[in-house]
């Protein structure tokens, strides 16, 4: 592994404890030398990574509003059935919501954390990925105002998004059958528009970004 390598692995290591921790414990309630032994470097040892917490924490918001615009974006270009590709947008987004939980705590209870410069690009990115989805929505459902597609984008994201509140709860389904559960919320949420195809809410594939 090259020297370059193995710092973005651990500055992506550092990054994934530092969500974790501050999603269980709040921003405040951790410590650098608490996030410095989750990777097992001392406290100090992370300034060679990240100039401290503040740091860590608008990388990790900002970079998942990229990342999750840069994924819509690329959904839409891979696809020109319009169906396919809102499927293909609650599929990614469901990943996200499943996998990446911490972050969706931290956006929640620490965004008015960031500097205002970072604060505002995390919201000029969602603002971005929202319009990605309402396009496509309009596509899908013609006879929705673009007040109406954006209100049921939001209402999606809101209900794909609550996926922390759920916690280590038992009974819960695995992770395959939660993904399911929370694409045919989705598609029911959408279907409120009326007038869109018939999309399957069977199968059951997995998209990652």
């Amino acid at each position: 592994m090259s020297p370059t390598k193995a710092v973005e692995n651990r500055r992506e290591q550092i990054l994934r404890e530092a969500a974790r921790l501050f999603a269980e414990r709040g921003f405040h309630g951790v410590g650098v030398d608490e996030i410095g032994a989750a990777v097992g470097i001392s406290g100090p040892g992370l300034y060679r990574h990240f100039a401290g917490k503040d740091a860590m924490l608008a990388e990790l918001l900002v970079g998942i509003s990229g990342r999750l615009l840069a994924a819509g974006r690329m959904r839409v270009a891979e696809t020109t059935e319009p169906a396919e590709t809102l499927d293909a947008l609650i599929r990614g987004h469901i990943d996200f919501a499943i996998d990446d939980r911490p972050l969706i705590t931290l956006h929640d209870r620490e965004l008015d954390r960031l500097r205002e410069s970072d604060r505002k690009l995390v919201r000029q990115l969602q603002r971005q990925y929202v319009e990605e989805w309402v396009a496509v929505v309009r596509r899908v459902y013609p006879g929705a105002t673009e007040l109406e597609a954006r209100a049921a984008v939001h209402a999606v994201f809101g209900l794909l998004n609550s996926t922390p509140h759920l916690g280590a709860q038992s009974g819960l389904p695995d992770r395959a059958g939660m993904a399911a559960l929370l694409h045919r919320l989705a598609l029911s949420a959408l279907d409120a528009l009326g007038g869109g195809p018939a999309l399957d809410s069977g199968d059951d594939r997995r998209v990652t970004f």
